[in-house]
């Protein structure tokens, strides 16, 4: 798999450049972006990019461009995983410093029982496996298992401290459980070269509020049951969390030497980090453990600017570090775009609501007809206009002399 190259990329010193006009950039677009722009904010359309620049003084900073209602709410299903990933990861650490017996990612885990309906007796599973899993094909169980590892309160103060204040995680994924359940943990066992440490299940005290987001009321009516209910669905105790925190915790792990004004996540060891940024970068098929077929997961699957970035950038070239996500209606992309040939790259995290009978939880989303066109023209307008026009700055003074 190709290196992280921008990590060390040369780039031009130069004061912090404005934010590019995004609204412009797609208007230019009539026909891949009219009918987008022309629905917001129905649509909760929202898009971010960042750009790596390095100042005069040495500093690494993004240069910021955006389009949107930043308060807008949108639901980030699978994208929050990351978020998780990195909570358990730092929790491996922290068990290791407080124990005898440290644990690692070679270590196993095994999830004991709570809730009617629990296994008695779960499979050990490889914590490894699980996150990679998490990462590259975005599993939910895997998910779940960091969920009760880290519990609830733990995993909100661990993205909290680290500055991305908007972040509420309320519950597990697939998963339907009660709030009061959504704060009580299962019991878990580790094992490594012969130890096991056990962990008890927990009852968080922790208290959230999505108060901080606007249009929480979704759609026009939603499922209940197996009911049709004509209200919109409310999602003020789902997940939540704002589009710029999502991009920085991506920033955080891939380019901890971006100084976005954050605490971030400097205790993460070096070989956590390294797993982390090989997970995102991954495509299915060049995963040897596990192993995904690319019948089943084609290098795209989750990867939602890819097919736009291939446009521009030959296939073998194109790198793309990312966690999606996508539920009611809701998609979501949160990706670092990489032309490994340059090292040149940049952030873009997107949101858009396509839900054409405004009916949440039938599963009629039209996410093919319409999300992924949409993210698929994303990736090739940006990665035109950013490196195209990188390659043509480039060239300009060769020209002239």
């Amino acid at each position: 798999m190709a290196v992280l190259l921008s990590l060390c990329a040369a780039v031009a010193l130069l004061p912090q450049s404005a934010p590019r006009d995004l609204s412009r950039l797609l208007a230019s677009e009539p026909s891949k972006f009219e009918r987008a722009l022309a629905a917001m904010p129905g649509n909760r359309l929202q898009v971010l990019v960042a750009e790596p620049e390095t100042l005069a003084d040495g500093r690494v900073v993004l240069r910021r461009s955006a389009i949107g209602d930043a308060r807008q709410y949108f639901y980030p299903a699978s994208s929050v995983k990351l978020g998780a990933a990195v909570a358990a990861l730092l929790q491996l650490q922290e068990l290791g410093r407080d124990s005898a017996a440290a644990f690692d990612l070679g270590a196993e885990w095994r999830i004991g029982a709570r809730f009617d309906g629990d296994p008695q007796e779960a499979p050990w599973l490889s914590i490894e496996h699980d996150l990679r899993a998490l990462l590259v094909v975005s599993d939910n169980a895997a998910f779940n298992h960091c969920f009760e590892f880290v519990g609830p309160r733990a995993l909100n103060e661990t993205m909290a401290a680290a500055g991305l204040t908007s972040f509420r995680l309320w519950h597990r994924l697939s998963e339907g459980r009660s709030l009061q359940q959504n704060r009580q943990t299962r019991p878990m066992s580790l094992r490594q070269g012969g130890r096991v440490h056990a962990i008890a299940g927990r009852d968080d005290e922790i208290v959230l509020d999505n108060l901080a987001f606007a249009d929480l009321a979704v759609g026009e009516a939603h499922i209940r049951g197996d009911k049709v209910v004509p209200q919109p669905m409310s999602f003020t105790e789902k997940n939540a969390v704002q589009l710029r925190d999502l991009q920085d915790l991506l920033v955080m792990v891939l380019r901890p030497d971006i100084d976005l004004g954050k605490k971030g996540f400097a205790q993460l060891s070096v070989t956590a980090r390294a797993f982390l940024v090989n997970a995102l970068g991954c495509f299915p098929r060049e995963s040897t453990a596990p192993v995904w077929s690319e019948k089943d997961y084609p290098d795209d699957w989750g990867k939602f600017v890819l097919p736009g970035i291939r446009r521009v950038v030959p296939a073998a070239h194109a790198r793309v570090y990312d966690k999606s996500g996508r539920a009611y209606g809701f998609t979501i992309e949160n990706a670092y775009v990489e032309d490994t040939r340059t090292g040149r790259g940049f952030f873009v995290a997107a949101v858009l609501y396509t839900n054409p009978n405004a009916i949440v939880g039938d599963d009629q989303y039209a996410y093919a007809q319409l999300a992924d066109p949409f993210f698929a023209d994303l990736g090739e307008v940006l990665a035109r206009a950013l490196f195209c026009a990188a390659d043509r700055e480039n060239l300009a003074p060769a020209q002239s002399r």
